[in-house]
Formats: C-alpha cells, sequence, structure tokens
C-alpha cells in the first residue's frame, strides 16, 4: 500500500465583515445580497468560528488543504483581500488549493477586480508561471500520488440566480486531464464549487451543464469529486466515483436545517492498484462547542 495522504476539504466560508461597499460597486443584487447578510446571514457565518475550523485543520499535519469556493459574501475587492489574509493562514499556495464560488464571482460589475486575479496563487498547477498570466481551468497541482484537478463554475448571474456553468472548453480540457492524470497512475481529485450531478440542486443554484459533466465522468473516471455550496454534508455515486459534498465551514448557529460548521479530513491511498479513500468529518456539534469528530467511514462503491 502506498504512503497515506491526507487531504483537507472546507468550503463556504462566507468570511465576514462585509467591507469597502464603494459606490462604484452598487448594483441591485449586490445592494440584495448585501441587506440579506445583514438581516440573516451575519449571524450565521462567524469569522470566529471560520478559525476555530481552520486550526483543527492545521492540527492533523495534513499534506494539502482544498477550498472549493465561497469565500466572499458578495464579492467585493475588499473581500477577496480579507479572504487571501485567511488563505495566507492556511498554507503556502503549494500546500492549499482554492476554486472560486458564485458568492466570489457574485455580479459583473468589479471595475477590474477579480478574486481570479487576487488568489490566483492558490489557483496554478506547479509549473512556471508569471503574475501576470491569468489564471485557466482547469488546473492541476501534482502532489506526490494526487493529482488535484480545479474546475471554475462560477459565472456572474442576474438577482436571485445562483447558478453555475463549466462550458465545452473547460469540459473537454477537463476530459484531457482525467486521461492523461489516468494514465500517470495518479489519485485524481476534483475540487468544484457547484454540486456538479444533475438534480443536485433547484434550477437557479445549480450547475447548468451537469449532465455535460456527469458524462465525462463516466467516460473518464475519477477517483473522488469534492464539492461546496448547497451547505449540507452529502455523498453520491456516479459510476464508482464518490461525490462529495461538505457542509459550510463557518455556521455557528442553526439555520434553515445547515447543519453546524465542518469540514473533512480525508486519507488517500493506493492499494494494489485500488485506491482507498476514508473519510472523517469534524466540525461543531453543538453551537459554542469545541471541534470534534463526528463521522468517519471508508467510501466503498455500493456496487463494488
Amino acid at each position: 500500500m502506498t504512503q497515506i495522504f491526507t487531504l483537507i476539504h472546507m468550503s463556504d466560508v462566507h468570511l465576514g465583515p462585509i467591507e469597502g461597499f464603494h459606490w462604484r460597486y452598487w448594483n441591485i443584487k449586490r445592494g440584495v445580497g448585501y441587506l440579506n447578510w445583514h438581516r440573516g446571514r451575519v449571524r450565521v457565518h462567524r469569522r470566529e468560528v471560520a478559525n476555530l475550523i481552520a486550526a483543527d485543520a492545521l492540527a492533523q499535519a495534513a499534506d494539502h488543504i482544498a477550498v472549493t469556493g465561497d469565500l466572499a459574501n458578495i464579492g467585493l475587492p475588499g473581500e477577496y483581500g480579507a479572504a487571501t489574509e485567511w488563505l495566507a493562514s492556511l498554507g503556502e499556495p503549494d500546500r492549499v488549493s482554492v476554486v472560486p464560488g458564485n458568492h466570489d464571482i457574485y455580479t459583473a460589475r468589479l471595475h477590474g477586480a477579480s478574486c481570479l486575479d487576487t488568489w490566483a496563487p492558490y489557483m496554478r498547477s506547479g509549473e512556471a508561471w508569471t503574475a501576470s498570466e491569468p489564471v485557466r481551468f482547469p488546473f492541476v497541482k501534482i502532489i506526490g500520488p494526487v493529482a488535484l484537478i480545479g474546475l471554475n463554475s462560477a459565472i456572474p448571474t442576474p438577482l436571485f440566480s445562483a447558478m453555475g456553468r463549466l462550458g465545452e472548453a473547460q469540459l473537454a480540457e477537463f476530459a484531457t486531464c482525467l486521461d492523461r492524470l489516468k494514465a500517470q497512475e495518479l489519485i485524481r481529485v476534483v475540487l468544484i464549487h457547484h454540486p456538479p450531478l444533475p438534480d443536485q440542486a433547484p434550477p437557479r443554484r445549480a450547475l447548468s451543464d451537469a449532465a455535460a459533466f456527469a458524462d465525462v465522468l463516466d467516460r473518464c473516471g475519477a477517483e473522488l469529486v469534492l464539492h461546496g455550496h448547497n451547505h449540507r454534508d452529502t455523498l453520491l455515486w456516479r459510476s464508482g466515483v464518490p461525490v462529495l459534498g461538505i457542509s459550510a465551514a463557518s455556521t455557528g448557529r442553526s439555520h434553515h436545517g445547515e447543519p453546524l460548521a465542518r469540514y473533512r479530513v480525508l486519507r488517500l491511498s493506493r492499494d494494489e492498484g485500488r485506491t482507498r479513500i476514508v473519510s472523517i468529518t469534524r466540525g461543531l456539534a453543538i453551537e459554542g462547542g469545541e471541534v470534534v469528530a463526528l463521522d468517519e467511514r471508508e467510501l466503498v462503491s455500493p456496487n463494488s
């Protein structure tokens, strides 16, 4: 059996407070999002809870940390900067990877500011690059026996929409990456914000080309898919591939049935050509409590 690779997965951090809301960033969607934050979510997504989760995650001595989007709330440049500081507290870009969520690429009116620029070091492969080069998706990071494939499902959307899309070009490159990495006998872990399979979310919150994503997965395979967005712990299987969703990493109080803050510790290894994945969920069991182990299981396909 190969050496165990430990991967942390967290998502939907929704770091507060919302600052830097200048008039030039104003539009109806961002205004409504700002009001909704102060009417409810500001009391749910707590920075101190996100910090507690981060501290516990760092104590696991993981090989890598993956954050699948929604570090921001209404996609302001000030939020991008605050999130960069929080990411830096997790580790250097060679130990931390990020893909954007719909709250990070919230709406089009940002006058050139983008989380894709601010968080670029966390969205790069290990190849040489310059700061002037735009981030390209999918990106691939190879760390030991594991290949992380980062996808961007986040697009600017109109009011009351949180849908995502990958697009034909990204999907085609995604399939190429999966085939190439399989030939290298790497453990392929896909990172995406939106739930990637059909019917995992209502249309206005769903990945619009989920069927096309599922077709790529059917044809090319992978060892694991990680996502956020739904603020729920979920496990689905597609062509023998586990598709794992995780709850928000900053939820400090009960809200619409969403679990309190959680994250996953994933132990990945290879045994005679078979990938073994052990999933450990850690988080808050009670409001105001400490981070504890909530669940541990080996991911075994029901069809195996």
